[in-house]
């Protein structure tokens, strides 16, 4: 018997995105039976707005629509064309994969809340460099968990990257700061700096990520050069919010959106891309090391619309 061909990444986008595209089109359900008046644009517009697309979004859809009307028939598919349309305008400019820059070592910090897949990001992240002929060390800094700090072990060894790791307990920005040293000794492209779990309302551990910043700026003032903020999609509108503390405090410069497979509400990055304008460096849609992708906007708005590949 012959063995399953593996998914490509796109399969795998538009199979993970696959709730999100359903709960659309329940939330559409019974409106295109109905007179296109504006009830029924207003009804449309709010089962956009439940579907996590924003408020903005579902307005431009809901105008474009009425500007339509008249003009051809307003099927469910034509709906979904339009929003794959009009989300890829806006997730077009922000779909920036995170790029080498000039600087070495090039320290990138990635933050976010606990359990929102940080510790595997990073290590996918240093994969793709490393494909890309790039040096990369891992700096532990999740100091609060032991158990954080031997799963990025378990991850370096796996990929074969040194990294730089301390006690439990110790502190996150002595740590940071060696590692930047270290990095810089052996000549390292790239420096990948984990950090504890926190939570957006817990002002002494966001107290201490601005810490870590400011040590790490003695060393470079342009560092650290890129602030990843790791987001997990099931979240839903709390990813708004996470954005929003973590921006000011981190000074957070790109996301990465993770389990866009296990969520219905993948709309949330359609919002957060309308609301924030930050650039959008990768998506995962899996748990394995390939999984993590820079995206393609028509792709991705096409598999949150739930159309056809173009």
């Amino acid at each position: 018997m012959s063995e399953t061909p593996p998914k490509s990444w796109r399969e795998k986008l538009f199979g993970g995105l696959k709730r999100t595209s359903e709960k659309l089109g329940e939330n559409l359900t019974g409106l295109f039976a109905k007179p296109l008046d504006a009830q029924t644009l207003d009804e449309i517009e709010e089962a956009l707005i439940v579907s996590d697309l924003g408020p903005a979004m579902a307005m431009r859809i809901r105008d474009r629509l009425e500007d339509t009307r008249h003009s051809r028939p307003i099927t469910e598919e034509y709906v979904r064309e339009v929003i794959a349309d009009e989300v890829e305008k806006v997730l077009k400019p922000v779909a920036k994969p995170l790029e080498f820059k000039a600087a070495r070592p090039q320290v990138i910090l990635v933050i976010g809340v606990n359990g929102s897949g940080k510790t595997t990001t990073i290590a996918k992240l240093a994969k793709r460099f490393q494909e890309q002929g790039r040096s990369v060390m891992l700096a532990a800094g999740d100091t609060f968990r032991a158990a954080a700090i031997g799963q990025l072990k378990v991850w370096a060894e796996r990929i074969g990257v040194p990294i730089v790791s301390g006690k439990e307990g110790g502190d996150a920005a002595g740590l940071a700061f060696s590692a930047v040293q270290q990095a810089t000794e052996q000549g390292i492209d790239i420096l990948i700096v984990d950090t504890a779990g926190r939570l957006q309302n817990r002002t002494e551990l966001m107290d201490e990520l601005a810490k870590i910043r400011r040590v790490l700026g003695r060393l470079d003032p342009a560092s650290p050069h890129d602030v990843v903020l790791v987001l997990d999609a099931t979240s839903g509108n709390n990813v708004l919010s996470q954005i929003e503390v973590f921006r000011d405090v981190a000074q957070v410069t790109g996301l990465v959106m993770t389990k866009l497979d296990g969520t219905a509400r993948g709309g949330m990055l359609v919002a957060a891309a309308e609301k924030y304008g930050l650039p959008i460096h990768a998506i995962g849609v899996g748990e394995t090391i390939d999984d993590l992708r820079p995206f393609d906007p028509a792709d991705m708005a096409r598999a949150i619309a739930g159309s056809a590949y173009a």
